[in-house]
């Protein structure tokens, strides 16, 4: 009689293991059909190359769950958020930059396309499939790429990640209620970014100009000496265009309040 009582449990715990293991299987493949059903008609689920990026209509799948992995580190936060954004986007919710969100639109509601219960197996399957490696390597590369980029064309004396360069950072938050811009304060930041581009734009065209000159001048093999004065040209500009940088950086974050600094520029804290 013990012996059956034993065997009876040891069935049934198999039992409970095995459907237990199949519900798992069943509820991630439910996800993955889910995710392709529901989100490929528009979002590229395999890892885009980066001859894809530009001709894509909306942000693939790698680049949404990357930025959404960057704006929050709770997992149950993440999944909340996919549901909420996906039924209610709106340009003020996004974890993309705002410029981004300018070249692809805000998603249109899914609403009666598809349920919470749905979405919260998406958001299972985002969560664990994204992004892909292959991509998060592609998107430090390009960042690598970008950063080298700006120094070799920067026109200013001073190059450091704790001078940023604001102007390109409100862009990229412009719309999001994370930092809350109001109206007055977008107004008063647009006359600084103005100002900021015209003055530094004039003075990288008399730059490209008298960097070409010494460049050729090398290339010509001429003395050294024949180019110093264009020399001292281009470090005075750049001087004058460092002075413009900094002015904008200190009349934005005047502008600002401690908090949209603090999440503007967290390593200045």
């Amino acid at each position: 009689m013990i012996l059956y009582i034993r065997f009876k449990e040891f069935i049934v715990k198999k039992i409970l293991l095995f459907l237990g293991t199949t519900a798992t299987i069943a509820f991630a493949s439910n996800g993955a059909v889910l995710l392709e059903k529901k989100c490929a008609s528009c979002h590229m689920l395999e890892a885009p190359e980066f001859h894809q990026i530009p001709t894509l209509k909306a942000p693939p799948m790698d680049s949404i769950v990357f930025h959404i992995n960057l704006a929050m580190q709770d997992e149950k936060k993440k999944k909340v958020f996919i549901a909420d954004y996906v039924l209610n986007p709106d340009v003020s919710k996004t974890v993309c930059e705002s410029n981004k969100v300018a070249k692809y639109g805000v998603m249109p509601s899914q609403k009666g396309q598809v349920t919470k219960e749905e979405l919260a197996l998406i958001a299972i399957e985002m969560l664990a499939k994204y992004p892909h490696p292959k991509f998060v390597v592609m998107i430090k590369e390009m960042l690598s790429n970008d950063k080298m980029k700006a120094l070799q064309t920067s026109p200013f004396l001073v190059n450091s990640e704790g001078l940023p360069h604001m102007t390109k950072l409100l862009v990229q938050n412009w719309d999001k209620s994370a930092l809350g811009l109001a109206k007055e304060q977008k107004e008063k930041l647009l006359v600084v970014r103005k100002e900021t581009i015209s003055g530094v734009q004039a003075i990288k065209k008399q730059l490209q100009l008298l960097e070409g000159e010494v460049a050729e001048a090398m290339i010509d093999r001429e003395d050294p000496k024949s180019v110093e004065e264009n020399l001292y040209k281009i470090a005075k500009l750049k001087v004058e265009a460092t002075k413009i940088h900094l002015k904008c950086i200190a009349e934005t974050t005047a502008i600002l309040s401690e908090e949209q600094v603090a999440f503007l520029l967290p390593f200045w804290e």
